[in-house]
């Protein structure tokens, strides 16, 4: 309770992670607030499914709270007007502010515990984060709605925020990698998916790299790193260590 997992990818979809903690604090039992910016519900729902998780049973006894980003966006630009007292959660996108209070308390709100909630500790699940600058948000504005995010999730209702950002080393998107860099050294875990380097294998589909920061919580300690490599089966991912696949076994 109370951390802020990080989850990065390079050169790969790392979209597996989102659909294993989803499905995984579903079963556990808490409350979830899904900001979904890069795919539909129906996407979602149907993996959900192949790992055992109805997503829209849990919408309907209110343990999961789900942001479509991609109807969001179209209501917002091409829709009716909104409905008074309920500004969307994108706000920022019709130009009257630039910053993403709205979309902070939407969280808030979504995740506050309601009299009579029975659910375990709150979850924010973020995929991905880099839409919100690709739609236009600054990454001053981003990075200060994950601070607020982690003040009022992890620190006041002692639940946990788990955020999906797309990298790549090489690219000129500086405002990205301003964002990815300056979320790593907040982050308590860093789960970083990347691509093979050799390029694309059948029975290795990439690699893991597991970063514990124990700096974050004492300064004299080393992170504890673990690569590990991974293939993604229809209904789970299998983890090996590195130059131990079926294919060279």
């Amino acid at each position: 309770q109370g951390k802020f997992t990080l989850l990065r990818d390079t050169r790969t979809d790392g979209s597996f992670l989102v659909h294993h903690f989803l499905s995984f604090y579903l079963r556990a039992g808490c409350k979830v607030c899904f900001v979904a910016l890069l795919q539909s519900f129906s996407h979602y729902n149907i993996v959900a499914q192949k790992l055992g998780v109805s997503l829209a049973a849990a919408k309907e006894r209110g343990q999961l709270v789900f942001l479509e980003g991609l109807k969001s966006c179209l209501d917002l630009l091409f829709g009716e007007e909104e409905q008074p007292g309920q500004p969307s959660p994108l706000q920022f996108l019709s130009g009257s502010t630039s910053d993403l209070r709205a979309l902070f308390d939407f969280v808030r709100v979504s995740l506050t515990p309601a009299d009579g909630d029975s659910w375990k500790s709150p979850v924010l699940l973020v995929d991905d984060l880099s839409v919100l600058l690709s739609l236009g948000a600054a990454p001053v504005a981003v990075l200060d709605f994950i601070h607020y995010c982690r003040v009022s999730v992890c620190c006041q209702l002692k639940g946990n925020v788990v955020v999906l950002v797309h990298s790549n080393e090489d690219s000129e998107d500086e405002e990205n990698e301003l964002v990815v860099n300056s979320l790593c050294h907040h982050s308590d875990l860093i789960l970083w998916a990347e691509g093979l380097a050799t390029g694309f294998c059948k029975d290795v589909h990439g690699q893991i790299k597991i970063i514990k920061r124990l700096s974050l919580r004492q300064a004299a300690e080393q992170d504890l790193v673990q690569i590990y490599q991974y293939k993604i089966q229809d209904r789970n991912v299998t983890f090996f260590a590195r130059g131990l696949s079926a294919a060279v076994l």
